[in-house]
């Protein structure tokens, strides 16, 4: 199986090809600035406890994140929309090891702030087996620490290659999460903690799974 990131990587050595210097240096600009805000350094971290969460998946039914960690631990894997090839393609690769996942009692949800009808056409066409939750105005990425508001300059670029963030979002606020893996063990410890300012990055699946499953192990 070929690694996420270099899935990731080819994404971006494409996306330089196809876009005109000046634009790719406003999406530069955007990942360096948001690092330079400290972001990373404030997620909720390794050995905290998740907080407790109710959200719709994409047919609007509540999912309690209560009655999943009676089951087992959760992976929960922010993204920032399915506009996004990047998050994209790593739901597909979390697609892929789903299997596995549920052979060992793990449950997974994706979590991002677009509605539920963009969850629904994202479900359907990538065969997503898991929930995709609708985090509005993303009240839960913000208690994970992940959110930020889109600069100015950032919401011109996405509008001109027809990106509308509060269509997609159903709101006006224009922010989104940092894309973070999560796993969280059934009493709600955070095992595993990995987001990235920069969007081209995301932890190996496999990686986040070993931390589920060692700790379940014992």
């Amino acid at each position: 199986m070929t690694a996420l990131q270099d899935q990731l990587d080819e994404i971006t050595a494409n996306t330089r090809h196809l876009v005109q210097a000046e634009r790719l240096a406003v999406g530069e600009r955007a990942v360096s600035d948001l690092f330079a805000s400290g972001i990373e350094d404030r997620i909720l971290p390794v050995g905290d406890l998740a907080p407790d969460f109710v959200l719709n998946d994409a047919t609007g039914r509540p999912v309690r994140s209560q009655d999943m960690l009676a089951l087992g631990p959760l992976v929960l894997k922010f993204f920032r929309g399915r506009w996004c090839s990047y998050c994209v393609t790593e739901l597909e690769a979390w697609r892929d090891l789903y299997g596995t996942l549920r052979e060992r009692n793990a449950l997974m949800v994706a979590i991002g702030p677009q509605t539920e009808r963009q969850s629904d056409f994202m479900s359907g066409q990538h065969g997503l087996p898991f929930p995709v939750l609708s985090d509005r105005a993303n009240l839960l990425a913000e208690k994970f620490g992940l959110v930020y508001t889109v600069p100015e300059y950032m919401r011109t670029y996405y509008q001109s290659i027809l990106v509308n963030i509060p269509f997609i979002n159903g709101e006006p606020s224009w922010t989104l999460p940092i894309p973070a893996t999560y796993v969280i063990a059934k009493d709600r410890l955070v095992l595993f903690a990995e987001a990235h300012a920069d969007f081209r990055v995301r932890p190996e699946p496999e990686e986040a799974l070993a931390a589920a499953f060692v700790h379940h192990g014992h």
